[in-house]
């Protein structure tokens, strides 16, 4: 607790308080037959993705298996389905740490979901609920009404929730906290109310609580189907990061430009209409688009002064460079092109093959006005950033020309949407070290770099930075990036 900042240690806290309430506010009547079946069946389910016979660490995510607890709302008062909920809560595999305090938390947000859910069911059934054989999930299908609005509830509040930790532990934007949290978690949640809902109606048929497990085991397999897919995409994304760090690490004026410019190619995908599959694989072309770097020298990306044409031929190879790294990751779909042609141009005049209009790759002309933006956007050691309505500006200028007008639009779109924040992309030397000195700036500018063309040509001197003013434009770092991901 003590590594929560104040706020997130009273948000915990008033959970622990609330979902204690929850649980004692009515428990004589609770049938502790029922009760115990289905937490030790829940505790069960929550404990099996550790087992080495089912696949070690391989899980849905903590507390993402919900059927039993949607169960115990169809079949139990609130306070005996709230109850339910806490033993596999706190039992089951928390990935980081904190772990005790991830659990407590797990376990009572839960408990407050489940209870509201069971109160809203027995509410709209008018009848007390108070054990197997009475209440809503015998007389299917008539409970699907307060089946839904229950199951409603219960994502309204795991999503206010959850919105809430991220506001008090990190720190969060409230609107960014709770940005699509609803949406995503709907789907999933009504697809296991309804898993739920049959367990109920089973548990009170003539075939008894040993017919209602038979809901769980297709459930359990896609739930470790969907772990496994999610594993893998979780080694994808390492890839894509260990590639990215490596670049960062060779071209130090550019560093974080990679992660913007995925950023900036997923909004526009957005704003194109493109569907979720190919929104991640643009991001990924943004994020990867300068991984051939890794195949120029050195000492060519840190050069300070102007580059040769031999010199800048060689650093134009970058991008057949990438699409040869890439060639062999099948994940990565379009985001191939990308690589290969984001420096090509709509007249023709761009390299490595000359590609003119439609014949770039749609996903090389996206990112092209990407990198453009956020090449102009960034304050780097050698120039300070244009603010955003001038590189806006820029980009339209070279519509038609240099860039995708199409392209350009969509960016501007998600801008006025979504915003933007400008972000420091080299180290800072300390005030008065290096200041304005002649022949001293590196030679990132021109084509290779993704600016418009009037920025080709010999860099400016250096100027003298003002190091407060860049720290307030580190908006790429968050504050308390520790607690990043209270919910799988």
């Amino acid at each position: 607790m003590r590594a929560l900042p104040a706020g997130g240690r009273t948000c915990v806290l008033c959970a622990v308080l609330l979902a204690g309430l929850c649980v004692l506010a009515d428990l004589r009547h609770a049938p502790w037959d029922a009760v115990a079946l289905l937490a030790v069946l829940y505790a069960v389910c929550e404990l099996l993705p550790g087992c080495p016979l089912v696949g070690a660490k391989v899980s849905a995510g903590p507390g993402a298996f919900f059927p039993v607890p949607l169960a115990a709302v169809f079949l139990l008062p609130p306070s005996a389905a709230a109850l339910v909920a806490v033993p596999g809560a706190l039992l089951g595999r928390v990935a980081r740490r904190p772990r005790a305090v991830r659990r407590v938390w797990r376990a009572a947000e839960l408990a407050i979901a489940v209870w509201v859910a069971s109160y809203l069911r027995t509410a709209l059934d008018g009848r007390s609920g108070a054990g197997p054989g009475h209440g809503t999930a015998g007389d299917f299908p008539y409970a699907l009404l307060p089946a839904g609005v229950a199951i409603l509830g219960f994502c309204v509040v795991l999503t206010v929730l959850d919105g809430g930790i991220l506001v008090a532990a990190e720190r969060l934007p409230v609107r960014a906290a709770w940005r699509g949290l609803f949406l995503r978690s709907l789907a999933p949640h009504c697809v296991h109310g309804l898993a739920g809902l049959m367990m109920a109606v089973l548990w009170r048929s003539p075939y008894g609580p040993v017919a209602a497990l038979f809901v769980l085991l297709p459930m359990y397999l896609s739930c470790w189907v969907f772990a496994r897919y999610q594993r893998e995409r979780d080694a994808h994304q390492t890839t894509v990061r260990a590639l990215v760090q490596a670049v960062d690490l060779k071209d130090r004026y550019t560093r974080g430009h990679s992660e913007r410019v995925g950023r900036a190619s997923a909004m526009m995908a957005a704003e194109l209409g493109m569907d979720e599959g190919r929104r991640e694989v643009l991001r990924f072309a943004g994020i990867l688009h300068d991984v051939g770097k890794l195949g120029v020298p050195t000492r060519l990306l840190r050069k300070e002064g102007p580059l040769t044409p031999e010199e800048r031929r060689v650093i134009e190879l970058h991008p057949e460079y990438g699409e040869e790294m890439v060639r062999g990751i099948g994940f990565l779909g379009e985001a191939r092109a990308a690589i290969l042609h984001h420096h090509e141009r709509m007249d023709g005049s761009g390299y490595p093959y000359g590609l003119t209009g439609e014949g770039i790759p749609e996903f090389a002309r996206v990112v092209a006005v990407a990198d453009a933006f956020d090449a102009m956007t960034s304050t780097r050691s050698y120039r300070r950033a244009r603010p955003v309505e001038q590189a806006v500006a820029e980009l339209r200028r070279c519509a038609g020309a240099q860039f995708d007008a199409r392209m350009v639009a969509a960016l501007v779109a998600g801008l006025a949407k979504e915003g933007w924040h400008p972000a420091v992309t080299a180290d800072e030397d300390p005030p008065g070290e290096r200041a304005a000195e002649p022949g001293r700036t590196p030679a990132h500018t021109g084509a290779h770099s993704g600016a418009p063309a009037e920025q080709d040509g010999p860099p400016p001197a250096r100027p003298h930075i003002d190091v407060p003013s860049l720290v307030e434009q580190r908006g790429n770092v968050p504050s308390r990036a520790g607690w990043r991901g209270w919910r799988s």
